[in-house]
């Protein structure tokens, strides 16, 4: 087997143990790995055979992003110090501060109601008290749903703190 045009022709890899769907257990071959938000994952070689149109059979590698430790399993006595590694970003001053950025976007929590005018809560769309199967609304529309009459806007996600200085305009508490 060769080594991946992907990889520099001085790539090694390294064994690791690998979880198959069977529950079998194999050794792959480890070319790499990269940290993700929702863990790691090791870019794994397994090995395999493949038919020739001449009807000949050969070795080949297949190659699956795998996540670990659920399929990917070290090898003891290995040293993993020299596989290429794909680190996250490191966040920004301003999301180090702030933390990270929310979801944008809005939606429109219907509470019905005997009136012909609907009543109804505006949330974020993260918000814990918004309704999952809701579609989420543009700004524009955030803010025509919130001026009709029997809609209010949500305090617990910040919907009214974000939504109040546009509706009722910024220059709110500085005149005299």
């Amino acid at each position: 087997m060769s080594v991946p045009s992907d990889q520099p022709a001085d790539a090694v890899p390294l064994p690791v143990r690998v979880l198959l769907p069977t529950g079998e257990e194999v050794t792959g071959r480890l070319w790499g790995r990269r940290q993700l938000p929702e863990g790691w994952v090791y870019d794994v070689g397994l090995p395999g055979y493949s038919n020739r149109e001449t009807g000949e059979v050969e070795p080949v590698e297949y190659r699956v992003w795998l996540p670990v430790p659920q399929y990917v399993r070290p090898v003891d006595g290995v040293a993993y110090d020299a596989v290429p590694t794909e680190h996250l970003p490191a966040p920004s001053v301003v999301e180090q501060l702030l933390g990270p950025r929310r979801p944008s976007g809005w939606v429109l929590q219907k509470l019905g109601g005997r009136h012909v005018l609907a009543q109804g809560v505006v949330h974020a769309v993260d918000c814990a008290e918004a309704p999952k199967d809701a579609p989420p609304l543009a700004l524009d529309q955030a803010l025509a749903a919130a001026e009709r009459p029997g809609v209010r806007l949500c305090s617990l996600c910040g919907a009214s703190a974000e939504l109040d200085p546009v509706l009722k305009g910024f220059d709110q508490g500085f005149q005299d």
